[in-house]
């Protein structure tokens, strides 16, 4: 049975992400060092050589996916974009640490949300809705090998909760400009809407933590 494979990257990082500020909707572009971290890392790992590249809206992806697949086509993903965290939106956990509603919000829950957000349901939803299209897209184009761009908390979301073996979302973190390959066929998401993990992406690396699991 045919196979789809797509590698699922983090973009590179924004001068919020060295600052340690939430950012979801907010579109920065990466920074200097988000720029030249992604391409030192392209003379160190190998990338796969993908036939298409379906990126978040958001500049840091698109920007991630230009640096990586300079050569190949790039699809706008709208629901591949990062969680909306609603009033915690750019600042920093020091300026949370003594917000009750922010408190409240890390005790995690799908139904729970940060004021004027996004909850986990609610990205779990459009994430699996992103990743359909993505999957549809593929297999009515015949392309076997992809390439998503996309946001740390998509990423985890969307293997922890769709893909096989499972695994804590905690060990599918992945680091800017990096993250995991996987395979899906047809009557494995159109059954029971999972794909397999196959590993860690770019090659010729793999974290501690995903050596432990397997």
């Amino acid at each position: 049975m045919k196979g789809y494979r797509i590698s699922v990257l983090r973009h590179g990082m924004t001068d919020a992400n060295e600052n340690g500020i939430y950012i979801g909707k907010t579109d920065l572009p990466l920074s200097s060092k988000g720029a030249a971290e992604i391409a030192s890392k392209m003379d160190e790992f190998d990338y796969p050589a993908v036939h298409k590249v379906y990126s978040s809206p958001l500049k840091r992806c698109t920007e991630t996916a230009d640096i990586l697949f300079p050569k190949t086509d790039i699809t706008i993903v709208d629901d591949l974009r990062e969680l909306d965290f609603g009033d915690f939106e750019n600042k920093s956990v020091e300026e949370l640490i003594n917000n009750p509603d922010y408190m409240k919000w890390l005790k995690g829950g799908k139904d729970n949300r940060p004021p004027n957000g996004e909850s986990l349901e609610e990205m779990t939803a459009r994430t699996y809705a992103g990743l359909h299209n993505i999957i549809m897209d593929m297999m009515n184009e015949g392309i076997t090998h992809s390439a998503v761009i996309t946001h740390s908390g998509i990423i985890s979301n969307m293997l922890s909760c769709f893909g096989l073996p499972k695994y804590s979302p905690d060990v599918l973190n992945a680091p800017f400009g990096e993250g995991f390959d996987i395979i899906v066929t047809a009557q494995m998401w159109l059954n029971s809407q999972a794909f397999e993990i196959l590993g860690y992406c770019p090659y010729n690396k793999v974290p501690e933590e995903f050596r432990e699991i397997n």
